[in-house]
């Protein structure tokens, strides 16, 4: 029976609905979360590291710090779930729903066919994001190996890492309840422990809670001139895989997502 807003559920009906959204939610972690679940740890790591990196100055650990925070309040939980998740063709999300969603009311004018034209171009990115953030993900985990271990071999590294990934896409003929199934209580995991470990840095360093603060944003600027806009490109590594909560709706619906981002995954992060 379809469950809508508009037919309450009966008392044997309730436990049922309860099983089914959390079995629901949990396949929503696995799937839509797995990338922006890693994404604000190489995003830091990016901007204190390199030919480019800012230097580990208070001032600018704030100011990074504030830019990260305040990229997914506005980006992720504004942005996305407040508004574009309401943007849905007929259940279905993607920037190809939303180009059919919005070409016909220009259809036949010049309009019509430039949003087309965005439509595909996105469709575009979306493919390049799809082969450069699962790349970029395994390895800079695997790398964490190299890490523990110096002796390690680098090319064993890339071997591994190019193993996963195999797997990976093996695992996807699954379909989306059997990916969701096996990574979702391991995302579970994932983000319990870097919670955990937040909470801890935290009690130590609770100065660090001032990053909240959207001033220190503006001093980094004043204080980093163009640099400091150039790291702006590094800092939006932390909304990578954003895009997923759109574009998987119409596997899990809108409600899913904004629970599972809300309760879990933006606390986590943060």
């Amino acid at each position: 029976m379809l469950v809508t807003e508009a037919t309450p559920l009966t008392a044997d009906e309730r436990p049922t609905h309860v099983r089914k959204f959390s079995l629901l939610a949990l396949a929503v972690l696995g799937i839509v979360y797995g990338d922006i679940g890693t994404s604000p740890l190489y995003a830091i790591r990016e901007c204190f590291h390199g030919p480019h990196a800012m230097a580990v100055l208070p001032s600018n650990v704030l100011g990074v710090l504030s830019l990260i925070f305040w990229a997914l309040v506005l980006v992720i939980s504004v942005k996305y779930l407040v508004f574009i998740l309401r943007a849905d063709n007929r259940g279905e999300g993607g920037i190809l729903a939303l180009a059919a969603l919005v070409t016909p009311m220009h259809a036949g004018a010049q309009r019509g066919r430039l949003v087309l034209v965005l439509g595909l171009f996105g469709a575009a990115l979306l493919y390049a994001d799809g082969m450069i953030t699962p790349a970029i993900s395994v390895l800079s985990a695997v790398e964490g190996l190299g890490v523990a271990i110096p002796a390690l071999d680098p090319v064993l590294i890339d071997v591994l890492a190019v193993a996963i990934l195999l797997a990976l896409f093996l695992l996807q003929a699954r379909g989306t309840t059997g990916v969701g199934t096996i990574f979702g209580p391991i995302i579970v995991v994932w983000f319990a422990t870097i919670a955990a470990i937040g909470i801890w840095r935290i009690t130590e360093e609770p100065q660090v809670l001032r990053a909240v603060n959207p001033l220190h944003t503006i001093e980094f600027f004043l204080g980093n001139g163009w640099h400091g806009f150039l790291i702006l490109g590094t800092v939006f590594l932390v909304v990578t895989g954003g895009e997923a909560l759109y574009a998987d709706i119409g596997h899990f619906g809108a409600l899913p997502i904004r629970v599972m981002w809300f309760a879990v995954v933006l606390p986590a992060l943060l």
